[in-house]
């Protein structure tokens, strides 16, 4: 079987890798996601693991969204796409589902396989 291979090297900086990583998932998810969605996830990803008040004055504080009200709104859609993990009473705590493997600190090296193969025809 031949396979056209593209193979591309590219340094990035945190935010950046963080984000690919996230929207790459997102893509195979078929998750719909803003820039203001990204910068969001990217910005949680980088807080671990927050209290829910805090974060979304935070992330408003930041630009991120305009309001409290729409960070929180952007928390309830990924938390329902099983991105996001909510957990506590009272003092709600939300940080990146573990399980999308997000990695934001220390040094990251992504290593995707991707293959699309044609039919065989007989």
């Amino acid at each position: 079987m031949i396979v056209n291979q593209v193979s591309k090297k590219v340094k990035m900086g945190k935010s950046d890798i963080v984000k690919y990583q996230l929207l790459t998932h997102c893509y195979l998810e078929k998750i719909n996601v803003s820039n203001a969605d990204l910068d969001c996830l990217t910005m949680l990803a980088f807080n671990g693991e927050i209290e829910l008040t805090e974060f979304c004055n935070y992330a408003s504080d930041e630009g991120v969204f305009k309001t409290p009200q729409s960070v929180r709104n952007a928390v309830i859609k990924f938390e329902r796409k099983g991105m996001i993990e909510k957990n506590g009473k009272g003092r709600k705590m939300i940080k990146l589902a573990t399980s999308l493997n997000v990695q934001a600190k220390g040094n990251v090296l992504l290593d995707y396989k991707f293959v699309s193969l044609e039919s065989e025809e007989v």
